[in-house]
């Protein structure tokens, strides 16, 4: 398995990206990049050289000043002075992964060679995210319009031996740090300011991360929702194959499809004296988890689009011997996507606290709080209201953002797509998910042993087996904030093969 990701030589995919990041994967830029990149310096030298007309951008002040005019002696200025001037982030630190995601997204847009930079400046990101220097970007300054234009411009002020990174842990300046390594800062050349402020890299990098843990938090969800069917002792005919068929949504059949593989061979569905029917927070697991796969299959297709794309302004077409200034930088499709998945996230905790609800109420021969002597023990009375908390959360962030705009730099860019805003809502909301899965499989696992001696599946008493080396049952009460830590700890270390995440 090669240890390196060559830039340009195929298109980025989730499994791609998430190998890059596991396996620790040094990036380089194919041959192909490095032909496009110089080809494109090269022509736009060459026009500049050639016309004395404005180019926006190019020998033109930027937003609302694109009508003044820059003498060709200020253009190196005029770039630099771009990326000093809209490093203007501020709030919480963007967490290091998401940064080194940006680099890595920022560097494939630069190396279609539609951007006009030098190849020593794409070089010298990729020289960044391999030695991990990690430019200090925060998390809030970004319309989500013109692009992510402060995040990227936090993210660019290290090239020119500005700002701040990260290098071994530690934050530094960036001016000591390539001293340090004998690096020499780049000076920007015409255009190039702007190719690294303009894109979208900051809503992608959130967003590719998002999606990523959130195909596992759906299998997550299906498989510690097996684990409450056979806690509560479910009927099983909601999830038969001929239910679905007759409403063949993709999702819908697949859940369904995964309960049955998940409880095969259980003994305890396989029992009977059942209810006739279930709550809608079990019987509806296929519908509900199914509509939420089916939204991160959207999204997915979304963001798979975006990351492979030019999204810098202007676009330099060489071919065609053009250079027109678009809004490729517009957020607009990943804000829409961005809040979608926030609430497809969203309700699958919705129904994950449901069945936790259910799991404690005494119902179902399961003593009440699923502690065997309730009253002198809580038991699991205050994991549901901590779980109903995030829930609640999570409802008031999956609010869109995208249904919002403001006005900004004089009216030039009068609509803006707030996507910044969805993405990092939307991160929050990955994260609280996973919070309430680990209360539902706590909960689950404990209902699960009021059940012996029947067993369940061999895949779930596996699971459960594991989990127990972990968090022990709750025999009598104790500090359950302890567990709660414990079982997202658990979650998060398991390793799930691609075929059942993507």
């Amino acid at each position: 398995m090669s240890k390196h990701h060559y830039i340009g030589a195929e298109l980025l995919d989730l499994p791609t990206i998430k190998a890059i990041i596991e396996e620790q994967k040094i990036l380089e830029l194919s041959d192909e990049a490095i032909l496009t990149i110089k080809k494109a310096k090269k022509y736009l030298d060459k026009k500049i050289a050639d016309n004395s007309q404005p180019i926006y951008g190019i020998n033109t002040g930027f937003g609302s000043l694109y009508n003044v005019k820059i003498d060709s002696n200020n253009l190196t200025k005029l770039q630099e002075n771009i990326v000093m001037s809209h490093a203007c982030g501020t709030g919480n630190l963007v967490p290091k992964q998401i940064v080194k995601l940006m680099l890595l997204l920022k560097i494939q847009s630069l190396s279609y060679g539609y951007s006009g930079v030098q190849l020593k400046t794409v070089q010298r990101l990729v020289d960044f995210y391999n030695l991990n220097i990690i430019p200090v970007i925060y998390e809030l300054g970004s319309l989500g319009a013109s692009g992510d234009l402060a995040p990227l411009a936090h993210l660019a002020l290290p090239l020119i031996g500005k700002g701040e990174v990260y290098y071994q842990n530690e934050i530094c300046s960036s001016k000591t740090i390539l001293s340090q390594l004998n690096i020499t800062p780049i000076k920007l050349q015409a255009k190039e300011g702007l190719a690294l402020l303009n894109g979208t890299q900051f809503m992608s990098a959130y967003g590719i991360y998002a999606l990523i843990k959130s195909h596992k938090l759906s299998y997550l969800s299906d498989l510690i929702s097996c684990i409450s069917i056979d806690a509560f002792n479910c009927n099983m005919s909601p999830y038969d194959p001929l239910v679905h068929y007759v409403r063949p949504h993709r999702g819908q059949i697949k859940t369904a499809e995964r309960v049955l593989e998940l409880l095969e061979g259980s003994e305890i569905a396989n029992s009977k004296n059942k209810s006739i029917q279930d709550p809608y927070s079990f019987r509806c697991i296929p519908q509900v988890h199914g509509a939420s796969k089916d939204t991160l299959a959207f999204v997915t297709k979304t963001f798979k689009t975006e990351i492979n794309s030019v999204t810098d302004n202007p676009n330099i077409f060489v071919d065609d011997n053009k250079i027109i200034s678009g809004g490729n930088f517009h957020g607009q499709p990943l804000a829409m996507a961005l809040d979608y998945l926030g609430i497809s996230l969203a309700e699958l905790g919705n129904i994950s606290e449901r069945r936790t609800y259910q799991l404690i109420a005494g119902l179902r021969n399961l003593p009440p709080f699923l502690v065997k002597k309730p009253g002198i023990n809580s038991g699991f009375m205050i994991p549901q209201y901590t779980a109903a908390s995030i829930v609640s959360q999570n409802k008031q962030l999956a609010t869109p953002s995208s249904t919002d705009s403001i006005v900004s730099s004089n009216g030039q860019e009068d609509h803006v797509s707030m996507g910044a805003n969805a993405a990092t809502k939307c991160f929050q909301i990955v994260t609280n998910l996973e919070r309430i899965l680990a209360i539902e499989l706590m909960n689950a696992s404990q209902a699960l042993s009021f059940r012996r001696p029947l067993k369940s599946s061999k895949s779930i008493e596996d699971f459960i087996h594991n989990y127990r080396k972990i968090v022990p049952l709750v025999e009598e009460d104790r500090i359950l904030a302890k567990d709660i830590e414990n079982t997202i700890l658990f979650l998060s270390a398991i390793d799930i093969d691609n075929d059942k995440l993507f």
